[in-house]
């Protein structure tokens, strides 16, 4: 399985009073790159989930945002703090009894005094299992994200290598056709120079320069990395460093086939092998 470094995750979960939610959202790079933001309350955790992360993420620029929100639940999350209650009525009867004919407290009065209402809580201890809890189901559901995505590019690399041995094919046995070729209309020149082709010199001339020209090497270089990039894909794991490199030597072997080249179909091979090459690049660069 090779896993590609584009992917998003969340998972949520309600607690008394208190609504949490974790997002992982990863793009491709060069390194590993974690990025926290948390909430004030969960500031502690971040070591310890950048190292989970860390755990299970190899390369990419992964961002995870843990939100917590403030709730009122339907069970009663708010309650009433009796003793402040208490505190109030007496103050309130202290008030009374000094100053006669002061208003009483209303309940709405009450009812915003600070401290009356009680929120529900979480001890931290809860507080910090949860989210190490929804950050292990929003990593299982990132490395899912990137594996499909991993698979839809390994297909595509796949098919870019047939597409290069497609070309490939092309140039093959035509070989020693455009090397005779070559030579009989370097020959041809020659004779209008008035020069003799079959002269010792010559031909070793004629011979250092097919040298030059032959592609043979160039196209056994090329579908040897075509074959190793194939077998990269099969063995799956952490591929993307590894066909980066054999991207780059597909590109320099197909430049050195463009510079040989001495006929239109050559050229025309070498430049669609480019931007084949090319393609495949960009692909590689989002695998991990």
């Amino acid at each position: 399985m090779i896993l590609s470094m584009t992917g998003f995750a969340a998972a949520a979960a309600e607690l008394p009073g208190i609504s949490l939610a974790v997002e992982l959202r990863s793009v491709n790079h060069r390194y590993l790159d974690v990025t926290l933001k948390l909430p004030d309350e969960l500031r502690g955790l971040e070591t310890p989930l950048r190292e989970r992360i860390a755990a299970t993420q190899k390369r990419g620029k992964v961002e995870c945002r843990v939100a917590l929100q403030r709730t009122v639940s339907a069970t009663g999350g708010i309650a009433l703090n009796a003793d402040r209650v208490r505190q109030l009525r007496d103050a309130a009867a202290s008030v009374a009894a000094a100053i006669p004919g002061t208003p009483p407290l209303t309940t709405s009065d009450i009812l915003r005094w600070p401290g009356v209402m009680v929120e529900a809580s979480v001890s931290p201890e809860a507080l910090a299992e949860q989210a190490d809890t929804l950050l292990s189901q929003a990593l299982s559901e990132l490395t899912a994200a990137r594996a499909r995505e991993g698979a839809k590019l390994r297909a595509v690399l796949e098919e870019r290598c047939a597409d290069i041995e497609a070309q490939l094919a092309r140039v093959g046995p035509r070989i020693p056709a455009l090397h005779a070729a070559y030579m009989e209309k370097l020959g041809g020149r020659l004779r209008e120079a008035g020069l003799e082709p079959n002269d010792e010199r010559l031909k070793q001339e004629l011979a250092l320069f097919a040298t030059r020209i032959d592609v043979a090497e160039e196209v056994a270089r090329l579908a040897t990395h075509v074959s190793e990039i194939r077998r990269v894909l099969a063995q799956g794991g952490n591929v993307g460093k590894r066909l980066d490199f054999l991207a780059q030597e597909l590109h320099r072997e197909a430049n050195t086939l463009g510079s040989k080249s001495v006929d239109a179909e050559l050229s025309q091979v070498s430049l669609e092998l480019k931007v084949l090459i090319e393609q495949m690049r960009e692909q590689v660069q989002n695998l991990e």
